[in-house]
């Protein structure tokens, strides 16, 4: 039966009525309007197009999804079959309309807006799929006059879907205007009463595009007939843009890219970027400024303290070395930290023009990674500890002074950075913020600044080599001073193991737990051998304790458990603060990580404090938390849409309505109190 059926539907379909191509038009003076479908026949289960045909008068026009300063988009209602799915409305890419003072976006001439319809699956090949719709449009010249319709179509079911020859021209039209997927990366800035938006790529240089314009595709973020101010490089272009007189709060930019190129074609790219605060456009001197300066401020924040073991017996070293050897050092603990930063920042441009949210310190969100530096900790302060020695047998005195060299300092300054990279400085998140969206050589050199920063007090010494003749000189203090050294390093590899915990549970505690073991008997047995001088036949043991520790990590590619609940403390959520803000109180949100050791030094002696937990209770003020420590894509939107590529970030938003405030990466509790009204 349903074969005969299927082919009576199929024998009729050139005797069915016009409606079925198209539905009675409503129309009057200024426009003609109906509803199209791309199929003669549909088949059960297959998505076809609808569109609203819009065949407007001379001079007049309709208007896009966000109308701009005056009038109204056009809005379709469909009833379908029970079962039936529709998509929203796909917008063509529209034109700016200016009238007097005013700018609008919209349409001239003639325009489809697609919609793509699925019907349900349990249709019948032979039944009738009717679609009723209700729509209403403005349309405006001098005048604007709101016009309205009623549309009916309907399309007979096959076994078989049937395409319509005489509107596929007319769809594939409406398709090709649709704006394209942004190929480019972008982002936005906040600059007083600007914007400067910035797409960063191949193909936006003088020789390739004419014009450009930006159609923003929401309410109170522009001022909408203001110029815009185009400026182009070889592979960047920046449009300057002027804010709304009272801009709304919105978190991101989002609208279509409008450019023609030197062909005269007009194309439309998809945008959406987060809305930075001003320092993300930071030229490129004042960054490097920044930079360094937040490179030195790194030397005095907790994340660099366990390198400051290292870094006391690098400058031990150096009293009553020559000129020469001073230089040397420095130089090399200086270009050991420069490479480390750059590597990073290729890295991370790398990974993100790959489409991945990270932002600084991102390497520590690896549970993996985190075991290994933890077990790196473990085997430097084994060393410092006497246990087994690099290059030699362990001695004291003369022969401490002659180790270090070229590659242990180059190796140092590595080091620091890589254990320093979970902190940010002041300054430090301006500069980084303005270095991820310039062009990667200057984002490079950003970069390089910083680890010059980071090295800065040891290069002074190969600045002025004299200062360390004012060290004390080698000898016996300084196997002691090694000695205590030692015990920052084992304090940072339990703290590791801390973050571990937080990010695998007791899997990863036991991992680490298991390989610092076997690190540490590789480590005993090559300072036996050492001290024996039999080092060949203690090989096998420390090449099997290592492949032990080597092989641990693969255990952690399991999916972590969730990060325990913290004190006070509700869980970070957009809609969370929205719902918070609507009802009018405060939020104070912490943004942190539990590899961050600012970020906890901070709630320790801030945000913890029972004073400044009683004042946010007093004054009705709700305390968020959004933890990083597993790299949530989500938290990583949030603080690159606040100007940040790493932790910490601490926003207030006041009771009552407002703007966010960010607060000082270094907290005190006077302070925190100062900004919540309790002092």
């Amino acid at each position: 039966m349903r074969f005969i059926a299927a082919l009576v539907a199929l024998l009729f379909l050139p005797w069915l009525p016009a409606r079925a191509l198209e539905s009675v038009a409503q129309e009057s003076p200024r426009a003609r309007v109906t509803l199209v479908a791309d199929h003669l026949a549909i088949a059960p289960g297959q998505a076809f197009q609808l569109g609203l045909r819009i065949r407007l008068a001379p001079r007049w026009h309709s208007y896009w999804r966000h109308a701009g300063d005056a009038g109204a988009p056009t809005e379709i209602a469909l009833t379908l079959p029970e079962g039936s799915a529709a998509s929203p409305i796909a917008w063509p890419t529209p034109q700016a309309i200016p009238f007097g003072p005013l700018m609008s976006f919209g349409y001239y001439g003639e325009v489809v807006l697609p919609m793509r319809i699925t019907p349900p699956a349990s249709l019948r090949a032979g039944e009738v799929f009717s679609i009723a719709a209700e729509a209403t449009w403005l349309v405006c010249d001098d005048v604007c006059i709101p016009e309205e319709g009623s549309f009916r179509l309907d399309l007979p079911v096959a076994a078989e879907a049937q395409a319509n020859p005489d509107l596929a021209p007319l769809f594939a039209a409406a398709a090709a205007a649709l704006p394209r997927p942004s190929p480019w990366q972008a982002s936005v800035s906040i600059q007083g009463d600007a914007l400067r938006l910035r797409l960063t790529g191949p193909g936006l240089g003088r020789e390739s595009l004419k014009e450009a314009l930006f159609i923003p595709g929401q309410s109170g973020v522009l001022d909408h007939p203001a110029p815009q101010k185009l400026t182009q490089g070889p592979d960047w272009l920046e449009l300057t843009l002027k804010r709304a007189e009272r801009p709304e709060n919105h978190a991101q930019l989002e609208g279509v890219f409008l450019v023609t190129d030197q062909g005269g074609r007009r194309l439309g790219y998809e945008i959406t970027a987060p809305l930075l605060p001003g320092a993300a456009f930071l030229p490129l001197w004042q960054a490097l400024i920044f930079a360094l300066l937040g490179g030195v401020i790194l030397n005095l924040m907790p994340c660099v303290f366990p390198v400051l073991a290292m870094k006391a017996m690098a400058l031990a070293r150096l009293g009553g070395a020559a000129h020469g050897a001073v230089r040397l050092e420095a130089a090399a603990y200086t270009a050991g930290a420069v490479v480390s930063f750059t590597a990073l920042a290729g890295l991370l441009l790398v990974l993100r023009g790959a489409g991945m949210a990270l932002g600084w310190g991102f390497q520590f969100t690896s549970p993996v990674f985190v075991l290994a530096i933890a077990w790196l900790m473990l085997a430097v302060g084994l060393n410092l500890s006497g246990v087994f020695a690099l290059g030699g047998p362990i001695g004291a005195g003369g022969h401490i002074a002659a180790r270090g060299g070229f590659l242990g300092s180059f190796a140092t300054g590595a080091l620091a950075v890589l254990v320093a990279s979970p902190c940010t400085a002041p300054f430090m998140a301006a500069a980084i913020g303005a270095a991820l969206v310039m062009p990667a050589p200057a984002t490079l050199a950003v970069f390089a600044a910083l680890g010059l920063g980071l090295a800065a007090p040891t290069l002074i010494l190969a600045l002025a080599p004299g200062l360390a003749s004012k060290l004390p000189r080698p000898g016996p203090w300084m196997e002691r001073l090694k000695h205590i050294m030692a015990w920052p390093m084992y304090g940072a590899a339990l703290w590791l193991v801390w973050v571990l915990w937080a990010q695998s549970g007791s899997l990863g505690v036991a991992l680490a737990l298991a390989g610092g073991l076997g690190l540490g008997l590789a480590a005993w047995v090559l300072g036996r051998a050492q001290r024996d001088g039999r080092r060949g036949t203690q090989l096998g043991a420390v090449l099997g304790a290592l492949a032990l520790v080597l092989a641990l990590p693969f255990g952690l590619t399991a999916a972590p458990p969730p990060p325990a609940a913290t004190e006070t403390a509700e869980s970070w959520s957009p809609a969370r603060v929205e719902a918070l803000r609507a009802e009018g109180k405060g939020v104070l949100l912490n943004v942190t990580a539990a590899w961050c050791i600012t970020c906890q030094v901070n709630e320790r002696i801030a945000l913890r404090r029972d004073a400044v937990q009683a004042a946010m209770a007093a004054r009705g003020i709700v305390y968020l938390k959004a933890d990083w420590t597993r790299g949530d894509p989500a938290i990583a939107a949030l603080l690159r849409a606040h100007g940040r590529e790493g932790v910490p970030l601490y926003l207030f938003w006041p009771p009552g309505g407002g703007e966010a405030v960010i607060l000082p990466e270094v907290l005190t509790e006077a302070m925190v109190l100062r900004q919540i009204g309790a002092l």
